[in-house]
């Protein structure tokens, strides 16, 4: 049973004032203790750390090589590219807040309110994830085929991450204990950024489609994309995606599994005193009137841009503006495998000095390596060497919006004791802004590479094009960083802050803890007084 439900109620006579009742007919006064806390285990936040992995391994996989997909073994031109990109990610940030419409109006049942969402979501959004992958037989109707099973697929895993994020507000009651959780979390989603990148980039990698020469505009067969067709063929590169997706797919179904065994919501003990949930549109009003929530999610918008820009653009960059077309995965790789590495070491951080020094210390540390690549020449030892030195603040950026966000969400509840239900609210449309800004950042950097002249399926680019992929991936992100931090001075929730709020919280759910009535109770002895 969830915690908080079935608390005994108290009597009536126990709640009358005192100058009611005679001196004779005073029931003796029997107080309750709070119930003990709860702690979780290690194996409970494993199992909910594993479910973070489904979201980042697609994710990470579609966002390092959907683009390059497209461009050069789907064989899609740029400017309807750039469209699928755009509408895909932008109603994927639409259906957020849509999934946390729903959600909000779902009720509790034996799996919790979170849960059926999660588990019945799983199948569907593996089938769409495969077919992203697929190649169709028939050239027309390609970019519609790309377009509807990419927005089928976003839907889906928004199903499944949306209820995922807000459960770290029912795993425990505890701000220690969801911090030590969304630690184990970040630590497993970067893992699964590494799964991602490794088994797709390892997989693809193998199995290169071949390039082509352009000559006065037209294509024309080098002799190396001869040798390389001798190799493999460009279908064969086609079934290199498919037999990816299938590993992925697999991953995705495992995590899912863990995840509903091993975790169980709680809901809060003044919560269940609740009569009636608030209303998504009442709940919107007062998340979004919420100045800590706006002013967090205003600053992690321009710093996810940055990584988000990056991403995109990464496996282009290194294809062709620093001419390692058989290395981008596994720089990609050294990036994940020293964010993997370094998340306990924010975390301790974040303990020891504060989260948001963490965030200024851990974010800016990108703009040094950001600023070595636009400047140094082409050098493989040195681009290993900036890429493990990159994964460092791409582990601030994984952990801290995660780890922030649960006390916005404390802070609001102090502030609106009564408003019950709108976590989904906060978790879903946190990401929903950070995705439509990335999709028509997406978006529009692929319709620079268009302009610029980019050619599909090149053995090279243009000097333009060179150019362009070096702006969208050093210059721009260390602009969106530095008016990242630029907003976060206006944060207002530090250490000092959350020690105060953890304290008020906790005399809160004590008191509905050892409280022996209901909201029923109370109107009913009202209306016998």
């Amino acid at each position: 049973m969830a915690k908080g439900e079935g608390a005994e109620s108290g009597s009536a006579a126990g709640l009358l004032p005192t100058g009611i009742l005679q001196a004779g007919e005073r029931p003796a006064q029997v107080k309750k203790e709070p119930k003990k806390k709860k702690q979780l285990s290690i194996c409970n936040k494993l199992c909910y750390a594993v479910g973070g992995a489904p979201y980042q391994v697609t994710g990470c996989a579609l966002g390092f090589f959907l683009q390059i997909y497209l461009l050069d073994v789907a064989q899609v031109n740029p400017f309807p590219a750039s469209i699928i990109l755009f509408v895909g990610r932008a109603w994927d940030a639409f259906t957020d807040p849509l999934v946390g419409f729903c959600i909000s109006k779902s009720s509790w049942t034996r799996l919790g309110r979170l849960m059926p969402w999660i588990i019945f979501s799983t199948p569907l959004a593996i089938i769409t994830y495969f077919l992203i992958w697929f190649v169709p037989d028939f050239p027309q109707g390609q970019e519609l085929w790309y377009l509807l099973f990419y927005c089928l697929f976003e839907t889906l895993v928004t199903c499944f991450h949306v209820p995922y994020s807000a459960l770290t507000m029912f795993i425990s009651t505890e701000q220690s204990e969801r911090d030590s959780a969304t630690a184990y979390r970040m630590t497993v989603e970067v893992l699964g950024t590494v799964l991602g990148t490794a088994i797709q980039g390892q997989i693809v990698g193998q199995a290169n489609a071949p390039c082509l020469q352009y000559l006065n505009g037209s294509a024309v067969a080098s002799e190396s994309a001869n040798r390389t067709y001798s190799i493999t063929s460009l279908r064969e590169t086609q079934n290199a995606y498919l037999l990816a997706a299938g590993v992925i797919a697999s991953i995705y179904v495992i995590c899912a599994v863990i995840l509903t065994l091993g975790v169980r919501e709680q809901r809060e003990p003044y919560e269940t005193q609740q009569a009636e949930p608030m209303s998504f549109f009442r709940g919107l009003r007062q998340v979004m009137s919420h100045g800590p929530y706006i002013k967090l999610i205003a600053g992690f918008l321009f710093t996810s841009l940055a990584f988000m820009l990056v991403e995109g653009n990464f496996a282009l960059f290194c294809t062709y503006t620093l001419g390692f077309r058989n290395e981008f995965q596994n720089l990609l790789l050294a990036i994940m495998l020293s964010a993997t590495f370094t998340i306990p070491i924010w975390q301790w951080f974040l303990t020891r000095f504060g989260k948001k020094t963490a965030v200024y210390v851990g974010i800016s540390s990108a703009v040094p390596f950001l600023i070595l690549v636009a400047l140094m020449e082409s050098n493989l030892i040195v681009t290993y060497v900036v890429a493990i030195a990159a994964g460092i603040s791409v582990a601030a950026a994984f952990l801290l919006p995660w780890s922030m966000l649960p006390d916005v969400i404390d802070d609001f509840h102090l502030k609106q004791p009564h408003a019950h239900g709108t976590e989904p609210i906060f978790f879903s449309f946190y990401v929903f802004f950070t995705k439509f800004a990335s999709g028509v950042s997406l978006g529009i950097s692929t319709l620079s590479l268009d302009f610029a002249g980019y050619k599909t399926r090149g053995c090279s680019q243009p000097a333009s094009v060179k150019f362009t992929l070096k702006m969208l991936v050093t210059m721009a992100p260390i602009v969106l960083i530095l008016l990242g931090l630029l907003l976060f001075k206006l944060y207002p929730i530090d250490e000092e802050k959350r020690r105060q709020n953890k304290k008020a919280l906790q005399a809160l759910r004590d008191e509905a803890s050892s409280s022996g009535y209901s909201d029923t109770d109370s109107t009913e002895l009202a209306s016998i007084l």
